[in-house]
């Protein structure tokens, strides 16, 4: 299976993910979506699993839980918008983690594309950064993997050029 992984457009979308995503089964978006356009785009292209963000309105928020727990080729997947960062998530996040334990564990909100083992918590932490105009990251970035017997890899980062 292979994922495609989004976050903070803000009501942008790049043109230079549809070749990026053109393999991917699947299209996850951890939040800021930003628009109604952004998830039609996203949902005629590909099957979208998303989470609302902080900036997100509320036909959004109607359309799409605040968290996703699901299961990726027999890998179990949390997904939400505002997480922290490992070992140290916000205490909603880390109840959610310690109860569920996921193997993966998405987030966005931070701006900053960052993948990482989280020891602590036996899962692989994934932020893809923003793929947005808006806010304080200097590039734009997505990201893409493949999950092959229930194990991760062959992740691939996307940079989309500056935000402005």
């Amino acid at each position: 299976m292979k994922i495609g992984i989004i976050s903070d457009t803000h009501g942008y979308l790049d043109d230079q993910i549809f070749p990026f995503f053109r393999d991917c089964d699947e299209l996850w978006h951890a939040g800021d979506i930003g628009s109604l356009s952004v998830i039609e785009k996203l949902e005629t292209f590909k099957p979208l699993r998303a989470v609302f963000g902080n900036i997100d309105e509320s036909r959004i928020r109607w359309s799409y839980p605040e968290n996703q727990l699901f299961d990726c080729s027999g890998l179990k997947v949390f997904m939400t918008h505002i997480g922290g960062l490992p070992p140290r998530y916000n205490p909603r996040t880390r109840a959610i983690i310690e109860k569920e334990k996921p193997a993966i564990f998405v987030c966005g909100h931070s701006h900053i594309l960052k993948v990482m083992k989280d020891s602590k918590h036996d899962l692989l932490f994934i932020n893809p950064g923003s793929a947005g105009k808006q806010g304080v990251h200097r590039i734009k970035t997505v990201l893409r993997f493949n999950v092959t017997s229930a194990v991760p890899g062959d992740m691939e980062i996307l940079e989309l050029g500056k935000r402005y």
